[in-house]
């Protein structure tokens, strides 16, 4: 019989025991070795059970066994302990408040806001990189100290499990999450009931939801659940799943998370007495109606919208993951206005206001529709890509929004991503870690990459095991699968998300040649491969079904498997047992692409194509770059082939080789070397602490700085002076350029003096910058590498009204040299000067633009 209602019975720890709920209840245990140690020691056999989860074991505890442990003196001298470091840990100082001593310009607390966060498999929230990298970024902001509030939904059925059918058909499962099972507390209000945020639907319906909070080490972690009575089916729905349902389902979800979410984390504050955020981080365009609140908030308070939105921008920071135009949430521009305005959701904007923040209006944009990501942008002064070429990608990407800059002007910047060491470096390197690892032994070295090979290995078995009995094979058959992989053997790992741009199977291009490595008789290779597809996507399910098949050739399968249900767990024992991380994207289609890193940490060998983070960090030392046939004239396949090509090379000629040849002392000399400099000068690197420190130094410092300076008041002026600017702007114009060296040739060393006539119109030159650009051209007179000099202003206006800048261009490099001007609004206020999207260029007839050739 089924069950008509579920609830849990929770434990009575006896009182001696009473640290172990606050233990289990804050996540720290999840990156924390001597935390999980204790509860490992609880009950072992129960711990493995549970999934090691502490909330889930104690909730199996026999009362006998607790009774036991109340009366163990030493295991209540280590509950001490723990308990003692873990208020330390949340309540002493860390390396943001020792910077806060000296910088008064650091957030009191910065919300930070994202679809999902991935911070262990006992909470199952995520689904791939975004979230990981969120949960990521909470658990390094915890260890440094930084004041965050994490922001995001609570989903029922999480993203899904994954398995195989018979015929090696990826199959979806979504087992039901009960919120009191999960290390979670309900947030209450102080008489004791469920805290609720409410936003208007059309027709005078509601959408209500609970927030559940998780408390990770430092940092708040606030979860919205629409699953309650209050809501009818459709709404308890909205928190279902992660990515899932049709488009108004979707923009719900980011409605509750945008919106619902800024009134989360009001209510939270209010509740504890916890700061305000001063800046507000949207993390991808999902959570971008956030912005809208935080609007709302202030027309409230009698500011005009453009006021408001000046004020609201200036404490925004907004990143973006995506490389591809399909990658962000596009909605219908009239599902966006039906569910906002009078008798919806905040009902003192007009939609038209709301719409134009959303609307691709730009060369290469669709009008009708409402895009996530360009609303993020425009609602945040400042944004940023997740590693160099991203930031540059983006620039390209989004240039439409700045038209008269140059992608390289565009205002995204870049902060690379990072990974949170102690949850991803298995406890066997971090030990080692604790020795100076430039004087470790080679031996030990190299004996400790066959220990987490061996690891990986026992893994595997019993994995692929469980996964061929739940493809309906019988006990009887699967004898093989006790000499699947071998400890001995150069062990390659892939692991990731299924789209068609991360080509799961391009190593299967040439089947023949494959084959031949994984059974080399000298230097064999095996492969370890995980990976979800999208529910809706089928041809990432094909993709997964193609490679399936061939790990099923008896000849091969037990030098190369697919893993179902890849997640946190199995990770965690994926990247430490792989020699080598194969990473091979379309470039430029890899935001960042972390997994790579994570393997890197436990010594392991990068083989990836240059994007990404291996774009900005490969060097030989630590592995190896298969090179792209990226031509215009290459199309797909050939591609495909030439790049798959040029990996069985690097495997079969240098990897392979390199792996097995060994010294007289019978050790592979130049690969544990290779290893020691990924842990020694790559390690540090790829740290999510650097990430943190990195976001905090440029951008949430500036984004404050920016939030105080800009009240009501301030930005009611600055809104006014863009409305001013803009206005005039089509009567600013470059009259004449003029320079005190005439020819196509110069000295180097030599000193040009600009003469500069322009019109201004109704501004002022203190609305203005004019600037001379100089840099190389190229043979089309497009200059690189850009340098803006200011030009003065000299005297007043003409009787015409026009006015003259001067100032010296210095000719500094040789080769061809070229100068051109422009004009710029200028505004102490501003983040950027390309910010308001206005320039100014001479025509061509004006005068001299480019071309001076150095020698």
């Amino acid at each position: 019989m089924k069950a008509i209602r579920r609830f849990t019975v929770r434990p009575v720890l006896p009182d001696p025991l009473g640290d172990l709920a606050e233990l289990a209840r804050n996540l720290r245990w999840s990156w924390h070795p001597r935390t999980r140690d204790l509860f490992r020691s609880v009950d072992p056999g129960l711990w493995e059970a549970s999934g090691c989860d502490p909330v889930r074991l104690l909730g199996g505890v026999p009362a006998a066994r607790l009774a036991e442990l109340s009366r163990d003196e030493a295991f209540l001298r280590r509950l001490g302990e723990a308990a003692d470091e873990l208020r330390e840990y949340v309540t002493g100082e860390r390396w943001y408040q020792q910077q806060a001593q000296g910088y008064a310009h650091l957030p009191r607390a910065v919300a930070y806001f994202s679809p999902e966060f991935g911070i262990t498999a006992a909470l199952p929230q995520y689904s791939g990189g975004l979230g990981i990298l969120a949960g990521d970024h909470l658990k390094a902001a915890s260890d440094l100290g930084a004041p965050l509030i994490g922001v995001g939904l609570l989903y029922r059925h999480g993203y899904f499990r994954q398995s195989l059918s018979c015929d090696a058909w990826q199959q979806e499962h979504y087992p039901v999450l009960d919120p009191n099972e999960l290390p979670l507390t309900l947030l209450r209000e102080a008489d004791g009931t469920p805290a609720l945020v409410a936003l208007a639907l059309p027709g005078g319906r509601a959408l209500r939801a609970h927030v559940w909070q998780a408390q990770v080490g430092r940092v708040p972690l606030l979860l919205l659940d629409s699953d309650v009575e209050e809501n009818d089916r459709g709404e308890r729905d909205v928190t279902d799943r992660l990515y899932g349902g049709g488009s108004e389902h979707r923009l719900l979800q980011e409605m509750l998370l945008g919106i619902g979410g800024v009134r989360a984390v009001r209510t939270y504050c209010r509740l504890t007495g916890h700061p305000e955020p001063e800046v507000f981080h949207t993390n991808e365009g999902h959570a971008g109606f956030l912005g809208l609140e935080r609007i709302h908030e202030l027309t409230g308070a009698d500011a005009g919208f453009d006021t408001a939105l000046e004020a609201v921008r200036a404490g925004t920071v907004f990143t973006t993951h995506t490389p591809v135009p399909a990658g962000i949430d596009r909605f219908d521009r009239e599902l966006v206005a039906r569910h906002f305005g009078p008798g919806a959701e905040l009902p003192r904007l007009d939609v038209g206001d709301i719409l134009r923040l959303g609307m691709e209006t730009y060369p290469g944009g669709e009008a009708n529709l409402f895009n996530m990501a360009v609303m993020g942008l425009r609602l945040g002064s400042r944004a940023n890509g997740v590693s160099t070429l991203h930031g540059a990608v983006s620039r390209e990407m989004f240039a439409g929004l700045w038209p008269g800059f140059d992608p390289e002007e565009v205002p995204i910047t870049s902060v690379t991503n990072g990974v949170h060491a102690p949850t991803w470096v298995a406890p066997e390197v971090q030990a080692l870690g604790a020795r100076d690892l430039a004087g470790v032994d080679a031996g030990d070295l190299w004996e400790l990459r066959r220990t987490l090979r061996g690891q990986l290995v026992d893994e595997v078995r019993r994995r692929l095991y469980a996964s061929w009995r739940q493809r309906g094979a019988a006990t009887a058959e699967l004898g093989w699968i006790d000499d699947v992989l071998d400890p001995d053997v150069l062990t390659v790992g892939f692991a990731r998300r299924v789209p068609s741009y991360k080509r799961l199977t391009l190593m299967l291009r040439d089947r023949d040649r494959l084959m031949e490595l994984l059974l080399h008789p000298e230097r064999p290779v095996q492969i370890v491969v995980a990976g979800k597809a999208h529910p809706a996507d089928d041809g990432g399910k094909r993709l997964i079904q193609e490679l399936v098949r061939f790990t099923d050739d008896p000849r091969v399968r037990h030098r190369i498997v697919f893993l179902p249900d890849y997640g946190m767990a199995m990770a965690q024992k994926l990247y430490p047992g792989c020699d080598v991380w194969l990473n091979n994207p379309l470039r430029p289609l890899e935001a960042c692409g972390t997994s790579g890193m994570k393997a890197a940490l436990n010594g392991g060998l990068n083989l990836s194509v240059l994007d990404g983070w291996w774009d900005e960090w490969f060097e030989p030392d630590f592995g190896w770059a298969i090179p792209t046939a990226d031509g215009a004239a290459t199309d797909d396949d050939r591609r495909d082939d030439l790049e798959a090509a040029a990996l069985y090379d690097l495997l079969e000629r240098r990897v392979a080789p390199r792996f097995y040849d060994r010294g007289p002392d019978g050790l592979p000399d130049r690969w544990i070397e290779m290893v020691r400099r990924t842990l020694t000068r790559l390690g540090p690197k790829v740290l999510a602490d650097r990430m943190v420190r990195e976001y905090v130094e440029e951008l949430y410092a500036p984004a404050a700085r920016a939030h105080r300076a800009l009240d009501v008041t301030a930005a009611g002026e600055l809104a006014a002076w863009k409305a001013r600017v803009r206005a005039a702007w089509p009567r600013v114009a470059v009259d004449h350029v003029e320079a005190s060296a005439t020819g196509t040739t110069a000295e180097l060393g030599a000193t040009l003096a600009l003469r500069v006539r322009v019109h201004l119109g109704e501004l002022t030159p203190d609305d203005v910058e004019v600037q001379a650009v100089t840099g190389r051209v190229d043979p089309e007179d497009h200059i690189t590498g850009a340098t803006p000099v200011p030009l003065k202003p000299v005297g007043g206006p003409d009787q015409e009204g026009r006015r003259v800048y001067e100032g010296p261009l210095a000719l500094d490099r040789t080769g061809s040299f070229g100068y051109t001007v422009r004009i710029l609004p200028a505004h102490r206020l501003l983040a950027d000067g390309a910010e308001l999207g206005l320039v100014a260029v001479p025509s061509e007839a004006t005068g001299e633009a480019a071309g001076l050739l150095m020698r």
